[in-house]
């Protein structure tokens, strides 16, 4: 069965992203920890597009489904990106149905703004480098540094696939194996989901696993459950755990190698 996640646990997120201050490798990484927090339903980046360095970020923006805003330069030395970020952020805040906002970028002139989404109920998140300015990062209800967030790591030559350890739900066509990339994002899932236990619920991993991959089902890969899924990989553990209603268990994963 495909996962359907549960919408009462997710934030709705709007991401706005600062080009001119985010290191351009970072934005699938970023991506994918913004899915820890809620639902990105606004993806947008600020920038003047019409300048050389548009040709590095198309992939990656096509990849993860961001929108570009474009923003000239009007005048050297100012960045008229910020202005257009803060317009299109008091923009969203009333008109559009967000629960926050995740405010990328390593510049202080963010701070007014995220102190006045905070006032108006919003959740804020920060994700921004090191050199982050302390006002910036304490305006904001949580910040991330982008030197924290794990990269996906780009296979330099074709995947080989994870053979499946149980020989029953053996799948048809080699396509349907499990590729390493997957057993990555489900080993990255339970560390981003673990907060220190040994293990954790099968239904919150579900849910994060298509937030981060959202094209992603069992049955891409002959299988009809997660569960059965995950105990074909030998990395992961899966246990059934009592709950106070003695006729239901729940499944938690382990990550054997953690």
């Amino acid at each position: 069965m495909p996962i359907v996640p549960d919408a009462s646990m997710n934030k709705r997120l709007a991401v706005l992203i600062d080009a001119d201050n985010v290191p351009r490798g970072t934005l699938a990484g970023i991506m994918q920890e913004v899915a820890i927090y809620g639902t990105p339903t606004i993806k947008r980046i600020y920038g003047d597009w019409t300048g050389p360095h548009i040709a590095g970020w198309k992939n990656s923006l096509l990849e993860n489904a961001v929108t570009p805003i474009q923003q000239y330069s009007y005048t050297t030395g100012k960045n008229s990106t910020d202005s257009a970020m803060i317009i299109d952020a008091m923009d969203i805040l009333y008109t559009e149905k967000v629960d926050g906002f995740v405010l990328v970028s390593s510049d202080s002139d963010f701070t007014r703004l995220a102190i006045r989404l905070r006032e108006a109920g919003m959740t804020v998140f920060g994700i921004g480098e090191r050199k982050t300015p302390e006002p910036f990062i304490a305006a904001c209800d949580k910040f991330i540094y982008i030197e924290n967030i794990k990269q996906p790591v780009e296979p330099s030559a074709p995947e080989e696939a994870h053979p499946p350890k149980d020989r029953r739900a053996k799948p048809a066509q080699n396509e349907n194996r499990i590729p390493k990339s997957l057993v990555r994002l489900i080993a990255q899932s339970v560390a981003d989901l673990s907060d220190g236990e040994d293990a954790v619920y099968m239904g919150e991993l579900g849910n994060l696993i298509m937030k981060k991959k959202p094209d992603f089902d069992c049955r891409n890969y002959g299988f009809k459950s997660l569960s059965a899924l995950i105990k074909s990989i030998d990395r992961f553990e899966v246990d059934f755990r009592q709950t106070t209603d003695p006729n239901v268990k729940h499944p938690y994963v382990r990550d054997k190698e953690a």
